[in-house]
């Protein structure tokens, strides 16, 4: 690998990096409102341990701070994995739904995700809305159930996904519903029955999106 290639790297994870500390950030402040700059930080609520004030000539009981402190790391490492099990399960389906299909392509399906989630009729986080039906029949994206998880994902572009997940956790890639509020797409290559009772909304790239009929664009 070329320095010029190593460098390359570098400054993509550092940016990975920086993006995900700043996901932290604003899920520990409880920062986010429901818009489309911040479309899921706002959802993800942390457990708070709440401890009794004292006042400095109160004796601490050690084995109490203790306690304390050990809820405290495992509600960090809770919140910590659960932060990176959604960014993963969000570039999961942009890299498999929509790699070739470039920025746009890709936020594409990140809106549709975002959007199910606000319907409350999907699930109530990423990877549940990605994951829906995954180990039955009906699962709701195809990557989950054909196979394509087993395959070797270009690193490249898996990395580049990668940061655009992290940069729409934090809301620095902004989602401005370029789907019309879709909650459906397919690709141009097929038809399925269950488009003929949805309304389309826009063609992005080789995909066709969707929303009930009725239902607005402001989720």
């Amino acid at each position: 690998m070329s320095q010029k290639s190593r460098d390359v790297l570098l400054r993509s994870d550092r940016v990975l990096v920086a993006a995900l500390v700043l996901v932290v950030a604003a899920i520990s402040a409880e920062v986010g409102a429901a818009s489309v700059n911040h479309p899921y930080t706002d959802q993800l609520k942390t457990t708070v341990v709440v401890t009794k004030s004292v006042s400095p000539l109160t004796p601490v009981d050690p084995e109490l701070a203790v306690k304390a402190r050990a809820y405290k790391l495992a509600a960090d490492d809770l919140v910590m994995n659960k932060l990176l099990a959604e960014h993963r399960c969000l570039s999961e389906a942009m890299y498999y739904e929509a790699r070739g299909e470039g920025l746009k392509g890709q936020k594409a399906i990140a809106e549709v995700i975002f959007h199910r989630m606000r319907t409350g009729n999907y699930g109530q986080s990423i990877c549940a809305v990605v994951y829906e039906g995954a180990s039955q029949s009906g699962c709701q994206f195809s990557f989950t159930c054909n196979g394509d998880l087993t395959r070797k994902k270009s690193p490249g572009v898996w990395r580049q996904t990668q940061i655009l997940a992290a940069r729409i956790l934090t809301g620095e890639e902004r989602l401005n519903d370029q789907t019309g509020g879709a909650t459906s797409f397919h690709a141009t290559s097929v038809q399925p029955d269950w488009a003929n009772d949805l309304q389309k909304t826009v063609q992005i790239g080789n995909h066709i999106f969707y929303r009930h009929p009725g239902r607005s664009r402001s989720m």
